[in-house]
């Protein structure tokens, strides 16, 4: 049976979040989830028009088809608004890049009824290479995963 970090992988149409005015969007992520078949993914960027030569989207409403999950790598102190804008248009699974989890947006998660993946980076679930390789063989061993 896969650990909620792998399941999280399984849904179809992703929304991968940054904000390149404050730190370099997420690239790795969205490039490996566009990589693998069948999967639909959006960039949402409000400080970017396009990233990879694709349109972003200022947010999570204007994306043309609803996402099933979204991975958040903005500031801290945006990660509870992220939050609860994808409990307003029906994302309930939300992966929030290690160190980007606030307590407010915990609490909001928890009061939304919200699926979480949390702690972790999501590259070493997506790709392999120095140093994502070295982080998923940790968490193995460490029963983390």
């Amino acid at each position: 049976m896969p650990s909620p970090h792998e399941a999280f992988w399984t849904n179809t149409t992703f929304a991968v979040v940054g904000r390149s005015a404050s730190k370099p969007f997420p690239a790795l992520t969205y490039n490996a989830l566009k990589a693998m078949d069948g999967k639909t993914v959006y960039a949402v960027d409000p400080s970017r028009d396009e990233i990879e030569g694709d349109t972003t989207f200022n947010d999570l409403s204007s994306l043309p088809t609803p996402a099933d999950a979204v991975v958040l790598e903005v500031p801290a102190e945006e990660t509870a608004s992220w939050v609860e804008q994808a409990a307003d248009t029906g994302i309930t699974r939300i992966w929030i890049h290690m160190g980007r989890e606030t307590p407010e947006a915990l609490a909001v998660a928890e009061q939304r009824g919200l699926e979480l993946c949390t702690g972790t980076c999501a590259v070493q679930y997506l790709r392999g290479g120095f140093p994502h390789n070295i982080h998923r063989l940790l968490r193995r061993a460490a029963g983390r995963w």
